[in-house]
């Protein structure tokens, strides 16, 4: 049994922290009898709940839904952090003892190291006022003051190998240099006392407690020494060599098994499982070698005999002195498919956002008044219940009390950025219904042109291009990496285009690394495989040698003839890649904005590939209107686009989008510090250390040169370089491909980089003056580095003493915690879609975006483009509901006010009863059985669905009187109603402005119920 008080201190102590809501691994929180904890130890979050101190149910749940997924019966929750000063063999009393032991020492001293007394007595006071402690690591050799390593704890038979002794004795040797180095700065800093620096062993020492294990050293060459604690006894020379892959040729195998068996070689071949080694055995025997398969092996097989068991190895190996032979199935079979990792698959959730990240101050939308400003979320006793209200501030005092039942009426504004001046309306004025009307006839334009675009496309001849070939699949199965679901999704989606005789306009979105280039070389090898011409249009020379190198790489081993044109080109290269182009031996021509030269002619091109349209000029577009005349396109984007839109503009431009990252990438370590150079130089130091490259962000073109000569000085050894905006584009590029080659190993450079190309090898970003960067900017140019499957770091600086402003401070501080938890990535990519909407939109419509806000004119685009195409709706009022019930959400049924929010907000967007079954389902999910109070909101959320449909606009009580207002009389439904037996003498019509029902309600008569049945009545009246 457990006391939740009690867990929750013992959670805190071993290093979690508590939070509202779970989202990361070290986050706890507790809701009632719900715990909720993101244990080290598992891929997902934990659910505990509770009845009384016992365990009731125990799941796993989904960090981004918050829904339960599977079951468990027993969990194991680790310790978040090393060192916690509670496992002290004395307890923290003990910790306390000896760290004050040291600052008495300290104090005593001739010189006191003050900067070192003061981290003591800061560490001293935390841990006597129990504040949760981040820097225990520090007190490593007093909480643990057994030395003890990972070799300390092998089984005593444990045999030891030592692959290449000497390369391991050298890498030890650099790391004890750089932990010296280390070392060093953290005690001139005062991050460490001298007597704590014995935390961490070197080789010999390690070795010093593994003697007596059997060991083996494989080295390639003899050593000129070996470790005194493990001396060898015996010297074995052995022979080895690897076999060449024998590329799906069986005949050639099969002669070389002939040859071991007839040589009285042992051969063993490695399969992939029992049911492959039967195929590969029969295959075998059909062609005059006898095979033996056992499933596993303990003996090797007799000389002269071939023995098929289970295993891998990435290639074969030959022991000429031993007489052994090891192959593989890959060798031997067709190359099978590498086995990619699995992904796992997405589930089906509602991602919270929306409401989860408004704050006091921020601006609001209200369909009907306008732009104006959220204050608090207030509960007020209004006839008697309890209910809360969302308060908005607009123009001079006016103030708007919306009911939280209504708050899908509101959105969070959206538009021009933090620092755009947004101009509150007046309440009651009729200008937020004139700048609605701008905007709604701007958006019904821009449809209009656009249906009439897609129109004339469709009528015009294309080629449809076959289905796939097993060429294709094979290409495809050469990608080294498992494709996420969403990269399938667009694929089949171009696919399907290009099948089809109508030419293909697709634009392809998705965030800088996400594998756009992948999606888009698939294209190119269906239309080079149906005897096609494949032109890639990029920006800039560099991105042009870099999809070049990529394409090389991906095509090899196919007929293709790819090829680049560029002013990396000579002349007479230029000249012959023409010629090559016109007489059809180029299958996939790479370029710049050379391409759209009108000496460039082609054979027969199928498909046009053009990477961030945006950045190329009118004439440039014009020209590639001229080339793409009855050929498909494909155009490549890295700018999102949002869904919404998406969606809004679906069925008149195709788009396809890529949201998931990739598999295998670390998040990028992000730190948010002033700017201090001592561990800005160690950052640079230790990435230049393990072979790394460095992108130094100095925003000043003026002040750049003594930017990088300072850093120059600091690293005289490594190669510094400048790259800004105002250098002309072939210095630029020059630049920017020394980089790329890994020449340079410091970039120093403006934002410029924020497009640019793919280098892996760059994992350190340091930015000085971080604040004054917007969000969306810091997350594309964060995107830089992390590109491979190492560990990047991005430091985020700002001026030593410089106080932040309000928006700088949030801005980093929501850019660190999506390095965390993903949490602050939803506002960045708000603001990157907006731009993504704006490039996609045009200028004007931007303007118009601006002046509604960003969710309430994709409302009117939506609208607007139905409208065009005659699909139009018929527009349902929006009803209010009044009703003296009590319908909020109490504070100690959900703590955290943005959660209370967004479910207030979800609730009033339910439409069926599918969705409020779905939401109840989420809710006792989340924080267990939902009291009465909140089950009325969602009931009163579906009445007000159920209305609006039926042509109500407003439902309200006063007093013993229930009123339902129409927006339109629909008489025979009145009539049917006013005679309703149950209704006799308590029913009221009464034809004003708005025709309204009123009904009196009887003594204790529940009015929810009342207005159900009510409405439900005339619904079914009114459709009939």
């Amino acid at each position: 049994s457990f006391d939740l008080e009690d867990l929750s201190r013992r959670l805190t102590a071993a290093g979690y922290a508590r939070t509202s809501l779970v989202e990361g691994v070290g986050q706890f929180s507790i809701r009632g009898g719900i715990l909720d904890v993101f244990s080290p130890a598992y891929d997902s979050p934990l659910r505990a709940e509770f009845w009384g101190d016992e365990i009731d149910l125990l799941t796993f749940f989904d960090p981004l839904s918050q829904r339960r997924t599977a079951e468990l019966s027993e969990a194991v929750l680790l310790p978040v952090a090393e060192s916690l000063p509670h496992l002290h063999p004395e307890g923290t009393a003990g910790l306390i003892g000896q760290i004050q032991t040291l600052l008495n020492k300290q104090r005593r001293r001739k010189t006191p190291h003050q900067l070192l007394i003061s981290t003591l007595e800061s560490d001293l006071e935390k841990l006597q006022n129990g504040v949760p402690f981040p820097a225990a690591d520090r007190y490593l050799s007093l909480i643990y003051p057994e030395f003890a390593t990972a070799a300390s704890y092998l089984p005593a038979e444990t045999m030891l190998l030592f692959c290449d002794h000497g390369s391991i004795a050298r890498a030890d040797k650099t790391r004890q240099e750089h932990f010296g180095m280390e070392l060093d700065t953290c005690l001139q800093a005062g991050d460490l006392a001298g007597e704590l620096c014995d935390f961490s062993a070197d080789l010999d020492r390690l070795l010093g407690g593994l003697t007596g294990h059997p060991a083996a050293y494989l080295d390639s060459f003899l050593a000129s020494a070996y470790p005194e604690a493990l001396p060898p006894k015996k010297l074995l020379s052995i022979t080895c060599k690897q076999l060449p892959s024998y590329g799906g040729s069986l005949d050639t195998a099969v002669s070389d098994l002939a040859h071991y068996q007839k040589n009285g070689y042992r051969t063993l071949v490695l399969t992939g499982g029992r049911h492959r080694g039967e195929i590969l055995q029969n295959i075998l025997t059909e062609r005059g070698i006898p095979a033996a398969l056992t499933i596993p092996a303990t003996v090797l097989p007799d000389p002269g005999k071939v023995l098929l068991t289970d295993g891998s190895l990435p290639a074969g190996l030959e022991y000429p002195t031993l007489k052994l032979a090891v192959l593989t199935e890959g060798q031997i079979a067709a190359a099978p498919a590498r086995k990619k990792p699995q992904r796992k698959k997405a589930t089906n959730r509602q991602k919270l956002n929306a409401f989860t990240d408004l704050n006091p101050g921020d601006l609001v939308v209200h369909e009907t008044h306008g732009i104006g400003r959220f204050v608090a979320m207030e509960q007020m006793k209004v006839g008697g219940v309890v209910k809360d209200y969302v308060k908005i501030a607009y123009q001079g005092t006016d103030v708007l009390f919306v009911p939280a039942t209504q708050l899908d009426m509101v959105s969070k504004y959206i538009g021009g950025g933090e620092d755009t001046p947004v101009r509150l309306n007046k309440l009651g004025g009729d200008a937020w219904q004139k700048t609605k009307a701008k905007a709604k006839a701007a958006a019904k334009d821009l449809a209009a042109g656009l249906i009439q675009l897609y129109a004339a496309r469709k009528r015009r001849p294309g080629y449809a291009f076959a289905a796939d070939t097993p060429w294709q699949r094979e290409f495809e199965e050469g990608f080294p990496y498992a494709e996420t679901e969403d990269q399938l999704r667009c694929v089949a989606e171009i696919k399907k285009d290009m099948e089809s005789p109508t030419p293909m306009d697709r634009l392809l979105c998705g965030d800088v690394g996400f594998g756009k280039t992948e999606v888009a070389l698939r294209a190119a090898m269906k239309a080079m495989l149906d005897g096609k011409q494949v032109a890639v249009l990029v920006p800039t020379t560099v991105l042009a040698q870099q999809h070049y190198v990529t394409a090389m790489k991906r095509f090899s081993g196919f007929p293709v003839n790819v090829d680049v044109l560029s002013r990396f080109r000579t002349a007479a290269q230029q000249k012959k890649t023409l010629h090559d182009l016109s007489a059809g031996s180029v299958d996939l021509i790479i370029g710049t904005h050379k391409l759209l030269q009108k000496s460039v002619t082609f054979k027969d091109l199928g498909l046009l590939i053009v990477d961030e349209e945006q950045r190329f000029g009118v004439s440039h577009k014009e020209r590639l209107k001229e080339i793409s005349q009855g050929v498909d396109v494909l155009t490549l984007s890295a700018t999102p686009i949002p869904r919404t839109l998406n969606m809004a503009l679906s069925g008149i431009r195709d788009m396809s989008t890529i949201e998931e990252p990739p598999l295998d990438r670390y998040p990028v370590q992000t730190f948010v510090l002033e700017h201090d150079d001592r561990i800005l130089n160690e950052a640079m130091g230790r990435e230049l250390a393990r072979g790394g490259q460095v992108y130094y962000l100095h925003n000043r073109v003026e002040s750049i040169v003594q930017a990088a000569a300072r850093i120059k000085s600091r690293f005289p050894d490594a190669e510094v370089a400048v790259a800004h905006g105002k250098m002309d584009e072939e210095q630029l590029g020059d630049v920017m491909q020394r980089m790329a080659d890994g020449e340079i190993q410091i970039l120093v450079c403006t934002t410029i980089i924020e497009t640019g190309i793919d280098i892996p090898n760059v994992n350190t970003l340091i930015i000085e003056d971080a604040d004054k960067l917007g969000l969306a900017q810091l997350h594309q140019i964060r995107g830089r580095v992390g590109r491979s499957s190492r560990h990047a770091y991005a430091y985020l600086t700002f001026r030593k003493g410089k106080v932040l402003s309000e928006v700088a401070e949030k801005r980093l501080t929501a850019i660190r915690e999506f390095a965390e938890f993903g949490s602050g990535f939803k506002i960045a990519m708000r603001d990157l879609e907006i731009r993504g909407a704006g490039d996609l939109l045009g200028a004007e419509q931007s303007g118009h975006m601006l002046s509604v806000g960003y969710d309430m004119y994709l409302k009117l685009l939506e609208e607007a483009v139905l409208e065009e195409r005659g699909e139009a709706r018929p527009q349902a009022p929006e009803c209010t509901a009044d009703l003296a019930v009590s319908a909020n959400i109490d504070k100690a049924y959900v703590p955290a006010g943005e959660q209370r929010m967004d479910l207030y907000r979800r609730m009033a967007a339910i439409r069926t009863e599918e969705d409020s079954e779905d939401l109840i389902d989420e809710i006792v999910d989340r924080y267990g059985d939902p009291p009465k109070a909140v089950m009325n909101l969602v009931a009163i959320a579906l009445l007000r669905a159920g209305a609006s449909a039926a042509g109500i606009s407003k439902i309200e009580q006063k007093g013993d009187q229930l009123q339902i207002t129409m927006e339109q009389l629909n008489f025979p439904a009145v009539s049917a109603v006013c005679a309703e037996a149950s209704y006799k003498r308590r029913i009221f019509f009464s034809a004003g402005e708005k025709p309204m029902l009123t009904l009196r309600l009887q003594k204790d008569e529940d009015p929810l119920r009342a207005a159900k049945t009510l409405v439900k009545r005339y619904a079914q009246a009114a459709a009939l």
